[in-house]
């Protein structure tokens, strides 16, 4: 039970990051027609980004934009968005999976073309750290520029990997005809995933009615909902592991007490009351089964810690997202694997207790 909570919650944990690592918890944009990944320009707003800094939970406040565009090679083509940021963008996530190169270079008063693209995208139109490519923009009239590749990510989440691109805001403001003051929208990232649905009250009650704001959930529902029904195949698997332990448990009670019917007997015959008798296999059942919660636990943390560390068992990154199984070690899931347990299966030693009451105390003793 506990490598399968441990496992389970661990690979929601990777993927939900990787998401939030590519669009922040909450998106605050102006309000437009479609679907389209290109956005309505916003006037850039310091009130309201200092209003959301001071709202407690809220982490960082970052501008950005977003454009479609293709990238040609010699050899191939691929369409891609480019990820607008600036100088306030967090790297953080982006840091951590940057498996060539360095990310990009960005300051106030000059127009960057470094480029990040993810190693999906690199292998498909053979790009390399230190490579110019063209990339082209389809608009009226048609736009062309010229980028460098300053470094390569790879996130495993081949579904963005093969999309996103990071490059300077200030080229999607110029293309777009925008002015300097003209951005796509904002992103808020906030302490804890687990808060997001407190936050989202505060962050909509702070942004003016003007503007869209929508949560990573809304963002991306397939990926979220895929999440979700993970925690389906938690319970079934919790459900069976609590009802073989009770069985197993049920079955050791009546073997107990066959075992000890001339001592039932012979403490009945001394006056032993028939509760007296139960509470006595009870707590020999709940002895046992404090014993095998310690070994359970003592295995299941052991090999939770080992995979952790060393990530033993490594997966096809392509199918799973992850090249390892992720592990999530959670204090209080612990807690309540191991009292759930314990409360569920001394509920289910109750009723089978009650064949302690059905032996004669005559009988009992010359029970051979």
């Amino acid at each position: 039970m506990l490598l399968s909570v441990s496992v389970v919650t661990g690979f929601q944990r990777e993927i939900r990051d990787k998401v939030i690592g590519f669009g922040s918890h909450f998106q605050i944009t102006a309000f437009q027609q479609g679907a389209s990944p290109e956005l309505s320009p916003m006037d850039r707003d310091p009130e309201l980004v200092e209003l959301l800094k001071s709202i407690p939970g809220v982490r960082h406040v970052q501008e950005f934009g977003a454009k479609t565009g293709i990238i040609k090679t010699q050899r191939e083509i691929h369409g891609v968005v480019i990820k607008g940021i600036s100088t306030d963008f967090d790297w953080d996530f982006f840091e951590s999976k940057i498996v060539a190169g360095t990310k990009i270079t960005l300051n106030e008063s000059v127009t960057s073309n470094q480029i990040l693209i993810s190693r999906s995208i690199a292998d498909k139109v053979a790009l390399d750290v230190g490579d110019d490519f063209i990339m082209y923009f389809i608009q009226d009239p048609p736009a062309i520029r010229r980028f460098h590749v300053s470094g390569i990510y790879e996130t495993g989440l081949e579904e963005l990997d093969r999309v996103i691109i990071l490059g300077d805001l200030r080229h999607i403001q110029r293309l777009n005809r925008w002015s300097d003051n003209q951005i796509g929208g904002y992103e808020v990232l906030v302490e804890s995933y687990q808060d997001i649905f407190l936050m989202q009250d505060k962050v909509f009650g702070a942004v003016p009615f003007q503007y869209n704001v929508r949560s990573i959930r809304e963002l991306y529902p397939q990926i979220f909902d895929w999440l979700a029904l993970l925690d389906m195949n938690v319970y079934v698997i919790l459900f069976l592991m609590v009802l073989v332990a009770g069985i197993n448990m049920i079955t050791t009670l009546l073997i107990s007490v066959l075992e000890k019917t001339n001592m039932i007997g012979i403490l009945k015959a001394i006056g032993g009351s028939n509760r007296l008798v139960r509470k006595i296999f009870l707590y020999n059942a709940a002895f046992v089964i404090f014993k095998g919660l310690v070994f359970g636990n003592l295995l299941g943390l052991s090999l939770s810690l080992i995979q952790l560390h060393f990530g033993v068992i490594t997966l096809p990154q392509e199918s799973y997202y992850v090249s390892v199984v992720p592990i999530n070690l959670n204090l209080v899931h612990f807690l309540v694997i191991n009292a759930g347990t314990f409360i569920t299966c001394m509920l289910m030693l109750i009723i089978p207790s009650y064949v302690v009451s059905r032996i004669s105390p005559v009988k009992a003793i010359i029970f051979r």
